[in-house]
């Protein structure tokens, strides 16, 4: 081995070693970034064909860097519902523009997501979280959920609230045999419209036969501008213009206090022009079954007062209610949470799989491109193939061992200090040969 080729193998030396701690310095500074991939440098034997076995042609050592993004961090638990982590090989979807192509998406394993000013979930880097439209039922809108162009960013803040409009109302309750025809009694029940405003919705019950009854609806809120009605209509205007057309049900019992039957069949309520500006509505009323007493019953009262006995009245209608939160399921689902208790899903979250996910190009931090070496992307549902599994209110910890990395620098350090002691033998090795031609 030449002097030449002592100074050339510890020069190449002195660069891998300044690689190495380079990546040793880069995995300590990201010991706390979410989902962080430690860098590791590769190191092989540089040898030159002049080797033989009267003499050694030196060569050196050279060196790559690279990343395992396959290597699974832990996962820690976070008090933010928004946040994700993938306990396994895939990748969210992301982008840095909301309006972005599909073309221009980028991939990465940060689900530090919070809403922005404009309801839009964004990681720590800035990066917009792609998902898919559902319906109320969680089932992806798009009609190919694994074309990377049915995501879109999500978007929690455009739903800002809701409500649910009454379809149906039951009535459970005992109308007393032992009142006189004539008698007639009033309660009411709350309904709500298709904005979620409630209405109150009085209920006349007039006693017209032995077992017979009248139920007569009407709406006083309602009572100059719209309509609150049976399919049995009466002539019975109430005074002063314009007049509210009441509807009746009449209903008729069996002698052992069971439901005989109603008046129309199918009794219901039809509402129109409601003073909120609500769609027009058909509530449906359960009286009960016929010859059965689940429902509307005629047994005596034995009180000096006959009077209603209300056992309940429900209605399935819910009044406005603001957006409370959002919170993702391990399916992906994005679920929007109201003050009034509805929960409806609203987007679902892919993961994007890659065949060497360790071929994809980092742009930035933890932020990935595709790039040909990584192979095609396919877009999947938590758990489907390789995508892993989704954890919310959970992020993934840096890779990063602060312990091994401070054992690597040492022995860096002196590897380092090694090749440059033999680079100042060799410089004076080469003082003394000009010193001796001289």
């Amino acid at each position: 081995m030449s002097l030449t080729g002592a100074l050339s193998a510890a020069t190449s030396g002195l660069r891998a070693q300044g690689a190495q701690l380079g990546a040793i310095g880069e995995n300590i500074a990201n010991a706390t970034t979410v989902a962080y991939k430690t860098r590791e440098v590769d190191f092989r034997s540089l040898v030159t064909g002049g080797s033989t076995r009267s003499g050694l042609s030196s060569g050196g050592v050279l060196f790559s860097t690279r990343q395992s993004l396959t290597s699974q961090g832990l996962v820690e638990a976070t008090d933010s519902s928004t946040d994700l982590a993938i306990n396994g090989k895939g990748f969210f979807v992301v982008s840095d523009d909301p309006n972005a192509l599909p073309t221009a998406y980028n991939y990465s394993r940060n689900g530090t997501f919070r809403p922005d000013a404009d309801g839009l979930l964004r990681n720590s880097e800035g990066y917009y979280l792609m998902g898919q439209r559902t319906d109320d039922l969680g089932n992806v809108l798009a009609l190919n959920p694994y074309d990377i162009s049915s995501v879109e960013p999500v978007n929690v803040g455009a739903v800002a609230g809701t409500a649910v409009a009454t379809a149906n109302a039951s009535f459970d309750v005992n109308v007393p045999a032992d009142a006189v025809v004539g008698d007639s009694f009033i309660n009411s029940i709350q309904i709500n419209d298709s904005l979620g405003v409630a209405h109150i919705i009085n209920t006349t019950w007039t006693k017209t036969a032995v077992d017979e009854w009248t139920l007569t609806y009407d709406d006083p809120i309602n009572a100059t501008t719209g309509l609150v009605s049976g399919n049995l209509e009466t002539a019975a205007p109430l005074p002063g213009p314009p007049p509210v057309i009441q509807r009746d049900i009449v209903v008729t019992f069996n002698g052992d206090g069971s439901l005989q039957g109603t008046v129309p069949v199918v009794p219901q309520w039809s509402i129109t022009n409601w003073t909120s500006g609500a769609s027009d509505q058909v509530v449906a009323v359960d009286l009960g079954t016929a010859g059965e007493t689940d429902g509307l019953t005629h047994f005596a009262a034995n009180t000096l007062t006959p009077d209603l006995e209300i056992f309940f009245i429900d209605q399935d209608g819910i009044q406005f209610g603001p957006l409370a939160g959002v919170d993702v399921d391990g399916n992906g689902i994005v679920t929007a949470f109201f003050e009034n208790g509805v929960r409806i899903p609203i987007y679902q979250v892919p993961i994007a799989t890659f065949p060497n996910p360790n071929g994809l190009i980092q742009v930035n931090g933890s932020i990935y491109d595709e790039n040909v070496n990584a192979g095609a992307l396919n877009l999947r549902n938590p758990t489907e193939g390789q995508a892993g599994e989704l954890i919310s209110s959970a992020i993934e910890l840096s890779l990063t061992d602060t312990s091994r990395e401070f054992n690597k620098m040492i022995v860096s350090q002196q590897a380092y200090s090694s090749a440059a002691q033999v680079v100042s033998t060799a410089d004076e090795m080469f003082d003394e040969l000009i010193a001796a031609v001289r």
